[in-house]
């Protein structure tokens, strides 16, 4: 008895030793939109390389990771977003068809996100039909909220004190290399309540545009629209870019709110 106790009390461990390891691993994905292969997994999680792999192996047949072959790296897999789609009554099933149509009405990538601590958490996309994918993050990534238009949408609708709790005196902007105090975010924000539009003006990725708006879901919680777009072709259509999404927004928030 005592030994079948010992054996038990080992197995237990052992589950939850495993438990956290994968757990380690898909937070490390989740802070990593570009995906991360083996070895620098193993580097970060601290961790044999063959037991990442075989760890990772297991929660891609989940699909809660999912590989690149391309790229040889691991992401975040698409068990995750229907699990989170399905804690918001399914947002993306329910308005993903408007936000195909804007997809292809642009020929531009389409994003659906929400606020996740003080991370953009992507949702869902909708690929450009004609285009070299150009997206900021991969679906079940996550992105800092006040360097994304994603992010910054989300963020003008919670109240000052919660902003000032969340967020930094200084925040970092990646590709400009700078710091900004969080009370020049916070004049944004403003502006972004005023307007129901937010920017990222090459702030995440050098190259990189994009513009967002909010909806509510019956819940009243609030997702963002976003479409990201090369600076070039931002700079040009911005205007035709914000007016198409403003025109998808309503046609979403009508259909939540008819539901």
């Amino acid at each position: 008895m005592t030994e079948t106790v010992a054996e038990t009390g080992s197995d237990t461990r052992n589950g939850v030793q495993v438990i956290a390891r994968a757990a380690a691993i898909m937070r490390l994905l989740a802070a990593a939109p570009e995906g991360l292969n083996f070895s620098e997994l193993a580097v970060k999680v601290g961790l044999p390389r063959t037991t990442v792999h075989r760890i990772c192996r297991a929660l891609e047949q989940e699909g809660l990771v999912a590989s690149d072959p391309e790229h040889a790296r691991m992401h975040l897999g698409p068990e995750l977003l229907r699990m989170a789609a399905t804690s918001r009554r399914d947002l993306s099933s329910l308005i993903g068809p408007i936000l195909e149509r804007l997809s292809q009405e642009l020929n531009e990538t389409v994003d659906l996100g929400v606020l996740d601590g003080s991370d953009a958490l992507y949702l869902a996309q909708y690929p450009a039909p004609s285009r070299v994918l150009m997206a900021m993050a991969r679906v079940g990534g996550r992105i800092p909220a006040h360097c994304t238009s994603t992010g910054k949408a989300l963020l003008a609708y919670l109240p000052a004190e919660e902003l000032r709790r969340r967020l930094p005196a200084q925040l970092h902007l990646p590709a400009r290399e700078v710091y900004i105090g969080r009370d020049e975010l916070l004049q944004e924000l403003e502006d972004v309540r005023h307007t129901g539009l937010s920017f990222d003006r090459e702030e995440h990725h050098l190259g990189i545009c994009a513009v967002s708006v909010t909806i509510t879901d019956v819940d009243g919680r609030v997702a963002a629209i976003t479409v990201p777009m090369p600076a070039t072709r931002f700079y040009e259509d911005q205007d035709k870019v914000a007016a198409a999404l403003i025109a998808a927004r309503d046609e979403a928030q009508a259909r939540i709110d008819g539901e």
